[in-house]
């Protein structure tokens, strides 16, 4: 059985199931397809925290499915453009668990993290699944990971 760990970046998640289907990720049938028959080491979602209670209930079902939450707290700028980006800590992340890993899987379609996946294939000799929705994926992630899983219809409510 191979020990892996997740990589969910939520925002990213979110608003690319939003934009391209008008639907919400179905984190459980995620967690189902991406953990059969293997063992969790680690599974990290990474959110934007406004504090509201939709939210709250949001979290709390991510945490009764088996991650972490790691959250940063929602910034509105002066001129009215808001920051949220969870980029770095999840590459701290990923490093940091890879060498007790089997495989990384990460779920999202950001092609900042095509060096990072890069770096995790080679360093560690590990493969790397990434899950994205196909149109908001950048073919720079799709071309490095190992093995890419398009989010579809299957993988929402």
């Amino acid at each position: 059985m191979k020990n892996i760990s997740l990589f969910v970046d939520v925002q990213n998640i979110y608003y690319t199931t939003k934009s391209t289907y008008n639907r919400n990720f179905d984190y459980n049938k995620f967690w189902s397809q991406a953990t059969a028959d293997r063992q969790v080491i680690k599974a990290f979602a990474y959110a934007i925290d406004r504090g509201d209670e939709k939210q709250r209930q949001f979290q709390n079902i991510l945490k009764a499915i088996g991650f972490e939450l790691r959250l940063k707290p929602y910034i509105q700028r002066s001129d009215g453009s808001s920051k949220g980006d969870w980029d770095v800590g999840i590459a701290i992340d990923v490093m940091d668990y890879a060498a007790d890993s089997d495989l990384i899987v990460l779920v999202s379609g950001d092609g900042d993290f095509e060096i990072l996946v890069k770096k995790i294939r080679s360093k560690y000799n590990i493969p790397v699944e990434v899950y994205g929705v196909r149109e908001l994926t950048a073919s720079s992630l799709i071309n490095a990971a190992s093995s890419y899983y398009p989010i579809e219809q299957s993988l929402l409510l």
